[in-house]
């Protein structure tokens, strides 16, 4: 499967995934649909679904006007979510099939961000929307801390080669933000230099290697004796279970 990566708005990513078999075409997130619709057409696929992640209109934003354009779009988005997905036709669970042409993923439910969310999952592959950013998380908007601990748990539980594409190029200030709370991490400091220098370049820092999040992400190492003893140091009495360092470690970016 070959996947376009699509820049929209001011730091929004969609995703155009085509089956190279058929020509056939699905769009992760269109925040906007102009640009995509006009990528489809230079692509020269046929769209033929959306896949939503989760209902921010950040993510959601573009719905109506592919579907002004392509009526008979299949809208694959959270079932829990059928009320907040523009133009929903598949209201769909954790482990439900999604294909694109001949390729087929699976759906996996990451609650937290919101309390809808979803990611895509294909062979290498994972759509994680605002669930997982490079380098970081989302906030945890509508959820709860025992929730996002649970959803990355999850996607932790993936391939290590697995390719992430998340939802926004927040990848700089997430890994600035991921030396604060540890700082004795040199593959943190490493990965922050290459994607200073990427962006130096004003190229893409998405998609990431799963390897690499396990690696420098504080939200998937909230185990790490330097995390959860860092913040117990800096904040007596606080727990060091890993979703009680998780929610401190939220409460700090939150506020970076």
């Amino acid at each position: 499967m070959r996947i376009v990566q699509i820049p929209l708005l001011r730091d929004n990513y969609g995703y155009l995934l085509v089956c190279e078999k058929t020509n056939k075409a699905s769009i992760v997130d269109p925040s906007e649909g102009e640009p995509v619709w006009r990528t489809v057409q230079e692509e020269g696929v046929e769209l033929v679904a959306i896949l939503n992640t989760h209902h921010h209109r950040d993510h959601t934003g573009g719905n109506e006007y592919l579907l002004q354009h392509k009526p008979d779009l299949k809208v694959f988005g959270a079932k829990v979510d059928e009320h907040r997905i523009p133009g929903i036709t598949h209201r769909v669970m954790e482990g439900d099939d999604v294909e694109v042409g001949e390729e087929g993923g699976t759906v996996l439910f990451i609650p937290g961000h919101t309390i809808g969310h979803i990611g895509f999952v294909f062979p290498g592959m994972l759509f994680s929307g605002d669930a997982l950013f490079a380098g970081g998380c989302g906030r945890v908007f509508e959820g709860t801390a025992e929730q996002m601990t649970s959803s990355l748990g999850k996607l932790r539980d993936l391939s290590g080669d697995t390719l992430v594409y998340c939802g926004h190029e927040y990848t700089e200030k997430n890994l600035q933000f991921a030396l604060t709370v540890e700082p004795g991490n040199e593959d943190i400091r490493q990965r922050l230099e290459a994607v200073q220098a990427l962006r130096s370049r004003d190229e893409f820092t998405v998609p990431s290697r799963l390897d690499d999040e396990l690696a420098t992400n504080p939200f998937l190492r909230c185990e790490s004796d330097e995390i959860k003893y860092g913040m117990a140091e800096r904040f007596p009495g606080i727990e060091t279970d890993p979703v009680s360092v998780f929610a401190k470690v939220r409460e700090l970016k939150d506020a970076y």
